[in-house]
């Protein structure tokens, strides 16, 4: 009788691919408990590696929530970049880039559940991050680009900062995600609802489409 060929497991995952579990682990453990909160074995417990293997990817705890972050800022800043406004009109790009950060915010609470732990913490965690730093400064390039095009041809007025833009921009999409219960505890009004959702993007998109008006 033939002798039956054993296959290995796929415990040769590709690091890649490793990694990528864990930080999606990560996730949901520090958007559900914060960094004091968060346990490496909970982390562990939500995928199919081990502690050691945390440890040996990212050295510790705090690396891991760092990397965290660096992946959650990137995602934001990445969905900027594909929109490809370069070849836009000014107001349509300017209404393109209000449009996915509403959504982007809309879409992912545990961002700004970790963005506002984060302010907590007086930015510990991203001030000695180069990496946070250093993409999150593509956006204010970029802002600044649409605002000075929109100059130029006269569709903006002047002297617009573009970090201030950003901030109206950001603002209302992060307060109404990060306050949605708050809200909707003391005011009855379901946040995520269809039909508010629809009428507050519409809402900021005038907003900042009046703001930056001549």
């Amino acid at each position: 009788m033939a002798s039956k060929q054993i296959t290995p497991r796929a415990q040769t995952r590709a690091p890649e691919e490793t990694r990528r579990e864990i930080l999606a682990a990560a996730v949901a453990e520090f958007s559900d408990k914060g960094l004091a909160g968060a346990r490496v074995d909970d982390i562990a417990a939500r995928t199919r590696t081990t502690k050691r293997m945390i440890y040996y990817y990212f050295g510790s705890k705090e690396k891991l929530y760092a990397a965290v972050l660096e992946l959650l800022y990137g995602g934001m800043r990445d969905a900027e970049k594909d929109l490809q406004l370069v070849g836009l009109k000014p107001a349509e790009a300017l209404r393109k880039l209000v449009e996915i950060t509403f959504d982007h915010h809309a879409s992912h609470p545990e961002f700004v559940r970790l963005v506002s732990t984060e302010n907590i913490n007086e930015a510990r965690i991203v001030s000695a991050s180069p990496t946070i730093r250093s993409r999150n400064a593509t956006i204010i390039g970029l802002l600044k680009q649409i605002l000075d095009r929109g100059v130029r041809d006269g569709s903006f007025r002047r002297g617009l900062d573009p970090l201030d833009v950003h901030l109206l921009i950001s603002s209302f999409c992060f307060y109404r995600v990060s306050n949605r219960h708050t809200l909707r505890a003391i005011f009855g009004r379901d946040l995520q609802a269809p039909k508010v959702a629809a009428a507050h993007r519409r809402m900021v998109l005038e907003t900042v489409l009046r703001y930056v008006s001549p």
